[in-house]
């Protein structure tokens, strides 16, 4: 728990990891509910768009700000000592990941607070709250897997420049402000089956979307049990 207190402080110190974390999926969901400018199904851009922005702030939590910040940590030598101290791997493990579990949940009432008050937006009737859970668990354990199998493997910098590219690519081809539908050739059917435009799906179909997110959920599961056995085959602490 201290640890995790710890993390939680030194993510509030990043001002670059908050713009990804807090401020880019509300602006997000804010711009794109706004404007015409993108074409979105339904009838209200608000159904399609408050799912995406919800999976952009898992995304930025686990993937962008958990990777980043643990490749740096990694680099200068602190993952080592910290590993080597009482807390242990896997407590240090434990608290990165819990972390990412509490920004997961203070953006989910954010994003959802300016959706009802400022947008007008409220859940379908067949929405599921025990599914929505789940979806954010399993996506928040996913993409967490994920940042930390790229800041066990790679480079500070070569991470870094990474996962802010996967974070645009989410943006652009994952279902979160364009339909995989509505994307050129054969971009669609690959952005299917990649884990951005699964969680978006499978939060769509838990606030109320008609559809069947087993699927969806099962590609999110498979990216992250393949990143949770890679990251314990290929973890490097320092």
């Amino acid at each position: 728990m201290a640890q995790l207190v710890m993390e939680l402080r030194l993510l509030a110190r990043r001002f670059e990891n908050l713009l990804a974390v807090a401020i880019i999926p509300v602006a997000v969901l804010v711009f794109f509910t706004s404007t015409s400018a993108v074409a979105t199904p339904g009838d209200r851009p608000i159904d399609f768009l408050l799912p995406g922005a919800l999976a952009l702030a898992v995304i930025a939590a686990g993937l962008v700000n958990l990777g980043i910040a643990t490749a740096y940590e990694r680099s200068y030598g602190v993952l080592k000592r910290l590993g080597g101290s009482p807390l242990g791997r896997t407590g240090l493990i434990a608290a990165k990941v819990g972390s990412v579990a509490v920004v997961v949940a203070i953006q989910v009432a954010v994003l959802t607070a300016v959706a009802v008050a400022g947008l007008d937006w409220s859940p379908g009737t067949g929405w599921s709250p025990v599914g929505l859970i789940v979806t954010l668990a399993l996506g928040t354990i996913t993409f967490a897997a994920l940042g930390l199998l790229l800041a066990g493997a790679l480079r500070a910098e070569a991470t870094l420049a990474l996962v802010n590219g996967l974070f645009i690519a989410a943006m652009l081809l994952g279902g979160i402000i364009v339909p995989t539908s509505e994307l050129p050739g054969d971009i669609g059917l690959v952005a299917d089956v990649l884990p951005f435009a699964a969680l978006a799906d499978a939060l769509r179909v838990s606030l109320g979307d008609h559809g069947n997110a087993r699927v969806s959920l099962v590609v999110v599961a498979a990216w992250g049990a393949g990143a949770i056995a890679a990251a314990i085959r290929t973890f490097r602490w320092d």
